[in-house]
């Protein structure tokens, strides 16, 4: 099955047609506290099918997307007797879109399932491709499935009950699928502010629609990540590492701003490796490094990063670490494997380009 993008504003008429091509079949809301404040309500009042579901409201926070959460969505599912011919409406950012789509796929052997974001960072990445996980044994998305949602209804609607965070963390990821575009995308994109107050939702639409149709192509072509899928996987190898120091440390940080500081790495492994032209290197580090932040390391924290980078579920075998790299915007190379000196050494660039 291939699921649907249906870009529209009118989320809730949206949701109650996919339902009711479903044969209006039992319906639970799986979100998430933030969402059920800002946004389920205005949903509830535009939806028919979303006004009489079963809620199941989680935690925020990537930190609750674990075994715990987890069971209880299956607890409340059960006690709801939903069935394997129910579906899921899963309203929220990238962590219910994760655990919610990985819920339904488990729970009696898979229910039907819509994913409804409302942060940037959903619309362009959770909610595509139908990957499924939670966290576990302080891995991040070390237990998941491949299960694709019915749809996806992506909007920029909700958009301003986000602070700024939420919306750059989206747009790293905007920034990721531009790297593997080409030029013209990556210009666009590296000409446009996603702060406030320069941010234009109405602006970013279109930008977010093309961003999302790389993906979807992408995912069309190696839905199990067999071969190109993998080059959706640049910056997060470095980027989940720092995700999971950053945990360690007890102070999460959003993994939009972690995929963006990876990318950083990741293209400083590409010029040391594939010869990735320094000047967009540069462009690029200057424009996270000034919309992001810096994530602060040093050299006591390579042992950690690496060992992260060694669980990455992404390695084909614990002594080899595997990386996205570029040899140019548009022009990806899977499956590179990188020294720990080499690492080691992009970390110490990444660090003298951060200043820190």
């Amino acid at each position: 099955m291939k699921q649907k993008l249906i870009f529209t504003n009118q989320v809730g008429e949206a949701v109650d047609s996919l339902v009711a091509g479903l044969g209006w079949p039992g319906v639970a809301v799986i979100t998430d506290t933030g969402a059920a404040e800002a946004v389920l309500p205005l949903l509830a009042n535009d939806s028919k099918a979303v006004a009489g579901a079963t809620r199941i409201v989680v935690e925020a926070g990537d930190e609750h997307k674990n075994l715990e959460s987890l069971a209880g969505i299956w607890e409340r599912l059960s006690a709801s007797e939903a069935t394997r011919s129910g579906v899921v409406v899963n309203v929220g950012g990238g962590m219910v879109g994760d655990m919610g789509g990985f819920a339904a796929a488990t729970f009696k052997r898979g229910m039907k399932c819509i994913n409804v974001p409302t942060t940037l960072l959903a619309a362009v990445d959770a909610s595509v491709g139908g990957k499924t996980a939670i966290n576990f044994n302080g891995v991040k998305n070390q237990i998941g499935v491949f299960a694709e949602p019915v749809a996806s209804v992506i909007s920029t609607v909700y958009f301003n009950t986000l602070p700024a965070q939420e919306i750059l963390s989206g747009y790293a990821e905007m920034l990721k699928h531009a790297l593997l575009e080409g030029d013209d995308m990556l210009t666009k994109l590296l000409d446009y502010s996603p702060v406030y107050p320069a941010f234009d939702p109405d602006a970013l639409l279109p930008l977010l629609r093309e961003s999302v149709k790389v993906k979807e192509r992408i995912v069309s072509a190696d839905l199990t990540e067999q071969g190109i899928r993998k080059a959706l996987n640049l910056g997060h190898t470095v980027g989940h590492a720092f995700e999971s120091l950053a945990l360690s440390r007890k102070s999460p940080v959003p993994h939009g701003y972690a995929v963006a500081w990876g990318m950083v790495t990741e293209l400083v492994l590409s010029h040391m490796a594939l010869r990735f032209p320094s000047d967009k290197l540069h462009r690029f580090a200057d424009y996270v490094l000034k919309n992001y932040g810096v994530f602060s390391i040093d050299c006591k924290d390579y042992p950690a990063l690496i060992a992260a980078m060694r669980q990455d579920k992404k390695n084909a075998t614990p002594d080899k670490i595997n990386f996205t790299l570029l040899h140019d915007a548009g022009r990806p190379e899977i499956d590179s494997t990188v020294s720990e000196d080499d690492i080691k050494s992009a970390l110490d660039i990444y660090r003298d380009l951060a200043g820190i």
